[in-house]
Parts: structure tokens; sequence; C-alpha cells
């Protein structure tokens, strides 16, 4: 089991009449390799469940472990070390830094990991590779267009080997040709080893994944096959 989620509860406001259960009482583990796709309207609670399984936020009650760490009990630094070390984001609006180029964008998570210049070079050019933007590494985001920039986007976030990719509508902004495109990069990498779970409000895109988490207003409605959870 890779993630193990007990009883979570991330609550605004408590106690307050304006008191909000952004997620009212998860429970559930994702086992290594998965490819998972958490499905729900905007204000379901699937981004605050992302934030808290990509360990940028706390709950408010409950338990969290990731391969058997307690993720509850880490420091800000602790935390700040596993995400750069053992998940990947990709986020709709690609959050690239503007003034760097894609080479450049790609090299950040590994300077943060202390990495050596020449096994930095190696990691930033095999991951454009893999994404098919070698030829554009000298580009800055504003010389790319939306789906060059997810593709850049992806090749920062494996180029740390991440054992989690955590993908929060990765398709979102894009159309429908080059959104394919993305998510055929993720399936290549899930058929790799990778565990990827999927943010979507998309049925047709939570299609794709082999397990699908369907929540509602902070609640887990349904989690099964795809045949069993969609329509």
């Amino acid at each position: 089991m890779l993630i193990d989620l007990k009883d979570i509860f991330k609550i605004y406001n408590e106690g307050r009449e304006s008191e909000v259960r952004a997620l009212d009482g998860i429970t559930l583990t994702i086992d290594r390799g998965e490819f998972v796709a958490i499905i729900g309207a905007s204000g379901s609670g699937k981004s605050t469940l992302m934030n808290i399984l990509g360990c940028l936020d706390i709950p408010t009650y409950g338990d969290y472990f990731l391969d058997g760490a307690d993720i509850i009990t880490r420091s800000d630094r602790q935390l700040a070390r596993i995400r750069n070390r053992e998940i990947g984001f990709i986020f709709q609006g690609y959050n690239l830094i503007p003034a760097l180029t894609a080479y450049e964008n790609v090299e950040l998570p590994l300077i943060y990991q202390g990495m050596g210049m020449v096994k930095r070079e190696e990691r930033v050019m095999a991951a454009l590779e893999r994404v098919g933007m070698e030829d554009r590494w000298r580009h800055r985001p504003s010389e790319m267009s939306g789906g060059q920039q997810q593709r850049v986007a992806i090749a920062r976030a494996i180029a740390t080997h991440p054992p989690i990719l955590l993908a929060d509508e990765p398709t979102g902004a894009l159309d429908s040709r080059t959104g394919h495109h993305v998510l055929e990069i993720l399936h290549s990498l899930h058929r790799e080893g990778t565990t990827v779970i999927l943010i979507t409000h998309d049925t047709g895109i939570a299609a794709t994944a082999s397990r699908i988490i369907r929540i509602s207003d902070g609640r887990i409605l349904a989690d099964g096959p795809r045949e069993e959870v969609l329509p």
C-alpha cells in the first residue's frame, strides 16, 4: 500500500456559523502502480484532497501514511523534501516560471535536490525528450503553445523520477488533440510503474483510468473500476 488515508477531515472556520467541511471523513487507499482518477464537480473537495495527497496541506483531523511514513507528524521542511523527491505535480495552469527557459524550468527541482550538473543535464534532456520537447529547450513559456508548456511541465514533474504523479486537470486548458497526447504520456509513464493520480471534472478524461473515485461534498460516493462508477 502506497497511500493510506484514514477518516480525513479538512474543516475551515470550525465551530463557526461559516464552517465549511471541504473533506468530510475520507478513507482511501491507493496501491503502488495504480492509475486512479478522482472525479467531482467544482466545490466537491477534489482539489482539497489533491493538496493533502500531495503534502501541500495537512488535514484538520485524520491520519495520512505515505509509503508507511506518518505525514501528519512531519515538519514543513520534511514535507518539502517529500514533495521534491516522492511526488511530481502537473497543474492545469502549467506553473512554469516565465523568466526561465524550458531547460531551466525542468532543472529547478533537481537543483533543489542538490544534484550535480552533469547528472542534471542528463535528467533534464531525457525528460524533455520523453515529452517531445528536446528541440525547444531554450524557449521560454511565452514562446510556446499551451500544449508545449504542459509537456514541459510534465518533463519537470518526471525529471526527479518520482514514484507518484499528481495531475490536476492536466488537459483542462488544452484542445482535445493536445489533451489526448498529454494523457498518452501519463499512461506511458504508468505502464513503466509510476503511480498516477488524475484529478478531473471530466468523465471522458476519468474514463481513461482503471479506477475511479467519485467525490461530492467532501465525501466519497463511489470507488471502483470505471465500468462500475461511470454511467
